[in-house]
């Protein structure tokens, strides 16, 4: 029998406090076709598996995008299968008609995939890249779009940066890009 750790009450006051710079923004037409965009492009890491096999296409990029690729794969794992399946949390709730589709995840709400995986491939993509702020940015959008589409609550967003980030920078330890020297 496993035990499950449930989370809500301890980061509810934080959730609630985030949540409310986000309501303004629910309305906006514009700024729902980016986050919702945004979070359906990172489903299943699409966009950082586009955005590796891009690099691997430039000159010197292929260990970048390898590396990359397979710690996306490590990372969705770990994060899906094995911590998620340690938390009771539930994903927030969404009164009335969404305002685009968007795909409802059925694994807990913490912590966010999304934005471990984002953390994870710009902490790797961005190694040695002069197009690292590309990924930054698109990072930046990701991580908040779960919470602007409900999604996940502000401190799964968090904890998926800190995990994902945590992730990238050991898996550049465990298995750094040796450069070649000409």
């Amino acid at each position: 029998m496993t035990m499950k750790i449930q989370i809500d009450k301890y980061f509810e006051p934080f959730d609630e406090h985030f949540d409310k710079y986000f309501e303004p923004l629910r309305g906006n037409s514009k700024a729902n076709h980016v986050f919702y965009g945004a979070s359906t492009l990172a489903d299943h890491s699409i966009i950082w598996f586009i955005l590796a096999s891009l690099r691997g296409l430039r000159r010197g990029g292929t260990p970048y995008a390898t590396r990359a690729s397979i710690a996306l794969l490590a990372e969705s794992f770990i994060i899906n299968i094995g911590v998620k399946s340690l938390f009771m949390r539930t994903r927030p709730t969404w009164d009335g008609d969404r305002p685009l589709a968007i795909r409802q995840p059925l694994t807990s709400s913490f912590p966010s995939g999304h934005s471990s995986a984002a953390a994870t491939a710009f902490v790797l993509l961005s190694e040695g890249d002069r197009l690292w702020p590309i990924y930054l940015i698109i990072a930046l959008i990701v991580a908040p779009s779960r919470v602007h589409v409900r999604m996940h609550h502000a401190s799964d967003v968090v904890a998926g940066t800190i995990i994902g980030t945590l992730f990238g920078f050991a898996v550049k330890r465990i298995f750094p890009i040796k450069k070649i020297n000409k």
